[in-house]
């Protein structure tokens, strides 16, 4: 599979394995270890879903080596500060039955975020986590951790999709060194993207689904990518776009989509941001 080389060297495969809402532990554990039967061997998940034991026991009996997988984790808001990094990251570590993680990500812009990334520094620098990052971070956030710390981001995790393509974000993250990963790239249906007409005729022209051709949009930017399913037979259709390119003609319809706007929630949204800040997970 494709991989994309970030700051640090660390190489990401380009199609990842998300788990966000997988909350059925028994559900969660068989996705992973389907994903990771049919191909998959990028992992990510996160504190606040709730679901790393299983995720971690999906890995587990994979009956793939560790060594060839890459697993994602992220920081929970009330977790982002030096004293919760260095508590929390451990248990997550024992949840996922992992000696260390190959991508650790803050998961929201709120907190002492300076605190949290001082720490994460530090454990990456011991060799329990082989790169460290951000998600849902603007690029002003993303830059201003960056020219006061010590390690410049190496990912940025935001929401790309047909809807929301951020264009001049993924320009001036990666001008700064920062690799992108987009998250809710199906925009989680919304806007019946499935039977998009525009998307649909792409798809057509190639034998492909519109989940295939948005995934292979997403990466023909460079752009590291999760896709979601709990159904063997879509996991492996979303591997299976390896073998087809986009012309500049269907590149130049998918840009007529973008909204410009989130398709879920602003995250300057001061609601949004009391919400998190609010939201105790005890992990």
């Amino acid at each position: 599979m494709k991989t994309i080389k970030l700051n640090n060297g660390v190489e990401v495969p380009v199609l990842g394995f998300g788990t966000f809402q997988m909350t059925d532990a028994q559900e969660a554990e068989k996705a992973v270890r389907d994903a990771i039967q049919a191909g998959y061997r990028h992992i990510d998940t996160a504190q606040s879903y709730m679901n790393e034991e299983a995720v971690g026991r999906g890995i587990a009996t994979s009956g793939v080596d560790r060594k060839e997988l890459f697993v994602t984790t992220k920081i929970w808001v009330e977790n982002t500060s030096y004293d919760g990094v260095m508590s929390s990251f451990q248990r997550s570590l024992d949840r996922l039955g992992l000696d260390y993680v190959d991508l650790l990500l803050l998961h929201q812009p709120y907190n002492d975020t300076f605190g949290a990334w001082r720490a994460m520094e530090e454990l990456q620098a011991q060799g329990k986590i082989r790169a460290i990052g951000v998600s849902n971070f603007s690029v002003e956030q993303a830059v201003n951790l960056a020219e006061f710390n010590d390690v410049t981001p190496q990912i940025n995790q935001i929401e790309i999709n047909p809807f929301q393509q951020q264009t001049a974000n993924i320009v001036a993250l990666h001008d700064e060194g920062m690799a992108i990963e987009a998250w809710a790239p199906f925009a989680e249906g919304k806007n019946d993207i499935f039977t998009n007409p525009i998307l649909t005729k792409i798809g057509a022209k190639y034998g492909k689904s519109v989940a295939q051709v948005i995934l292979r949009w997403v990466i023909e930017q460079d752009i590291v990518v999760l896709a979601k399913s709990v159904k063997p037979e879509r996991m492996h259709q979303n591997l299976d776009i390896f073998d087809f390119e986009l012309s500049d003609e269907d590149k130049a319809a998918i840009a007529t989509l973008n909204d410009g706007a989130s398709q879920f929630f602003s995250h300057a949204d001061p609601k949004m941001i009391k919400w998190m800040a609010g939201r105790r997970l005890d992990v």
